[in-house]
């Protein structure tokens, strides 16, 4: 899942995009528009010629690419209070392709054996009707594991007893850990338990820990220090690109493209592909988003490519650096602490 080099996934990505880009031309009228009013046409001949979309439209427009009557689930952003979320629309055959390439994305790092999970949340955020993206990540985390244990009550408390229970029954095997970077921070270090056979995947919440001058080096060094977990693996994904993450590396020497996806840097001024260690605008790109123009995104978030083929794995190593500093912040667990309770 992470085997091409840059060149060789531009070379795999880049008819897949084109094609997908037609395909969403002709199936959503919306999108059809956007491409006509900018004058978007092939050829096309890198993936960063592509045309992107921005990813707030998905807050006021209903882009879907398959019947009303084919919508199979509809996935809901987090927002904060007053916002529109995002509404992504899945039919039956996207719903199935990006569980499965999660799944191969993931493996990576878990192995193929379901583990005994630890989830750092509460079991009523899966029970949410519309199905927020912070109730959606710990639903399809929750596939790659067993014995699912949440370190959290319905009242958002810790439950002291459930985890000291969990560990007692798989403390000594390898096991899953899975939460919003936030939440793990707060009530992993707090629980003062040994997790040193955790595998740990968790995402989102960083704007709350960089209030707090806390950085991925700090976030890592302390969990080892007080938890024993040492096997941690960030990865960077959005509800609009629902399937497909970026993988922090083994060493946390970055964030890495699974070979469905890439990302681009834009320069927030000329709109140009930004080159290696420049910052810019984060554009992901991904052929998973086939019921929905959502294979070509510009996000919200500034990032920066660090090498190309030079880490741990294949392909661009790249580092997120936070939000523009104008965008409404939305991450999936900054917007939990009216919600969920402290330690």
């Amino acid at each position: 899942m992470f085997r091409l080099t840059a060149a060789e996934k531009e070379a795999v990505l880049l008819p897949e995009l084109v094609e997908l880009t037609e395909h969403h031309r002709a199936a959503c009228l919306p999108y059809r528009r956007i491409l006509d009013a900018v004058g978007a046409a092939p050829p096309y001949e890198r993936v960063a010629d592509l045309p992107w979309l921005p990813v707030r439209l998905f807050k006021t427009h209903e882009l879907r690419s398959v019947p009303e009557d084919q919508v199979f689930r509809v996935l809901t952003s987090s927002g904060t209070t007053g916002q529109r979320p995002s509404r992504v629309y899945l039919d039956r055959a996207a719903a199935a392709a990006q569980t499965r390439m999660l799944a191969a994305t993931l493996r990576e790092v878990l192995g193929e054996r379901r583990l005994p999970m630890l989830v750092v949340d509460s079991r009523s955020v899966t029970r949410d009707p519309t199905l927020s993206a912070r109730g959606a990540g710990v639903l399809g985390m929750m596939t790659f594991g067993r014995d699912h244990t949440f370190v959290l009550d319905e009242q958002g408390r810790v439950d002291a007893e459930a985890v000291k229970g969990f560990l007692a029954r798989h403390g000594h095997e390898r096991f899953l850990v899975f939460g919003f970077t936030f939440l793990v921070w707060v009530h992993l270090r707090a629980l003062g338990a040994d997790l040193s056979r955790g595998v740990l995947v968790h995402s989102g919440g960083w704007k709350r820990l960089a209030d707090q001058a806390v950085g991925n080096a700090e976030f890592r060094r302390r969990l080892a220090d007080e938890c024993g977990l040492t096997r941690v693996h960030n990865f960077y994904g959005m509800v609009e690109q629902i399937g497909t993450v970026f993988l922090e590396g083994p060493d946390g020497d970055g964030l890495y493209c699974p070979d469905f996806a890439d990302v681009v840097i834009r320069d927030p001024n000329t709109w140009q592909e930004a080159p290696t260690s420049v910052p810019g605008l984060i554009e992901v790109v991904s052929t998973l988003p086939t019921s929905y123009p959502g294979h070509v995104l510009l996000t919200e978030d500034l990032g920066v490519v660090r090498g190309v083929d030079d880490g741990g794995l294949p392909g661009k190593r790249f580092e997120v650096l936070g939000r523009l500093s104008r965008a409404e912040a939305r991450g999936c667990s900054d917007t939990a602490g009216d919600t969920v309770g402290q330690s």
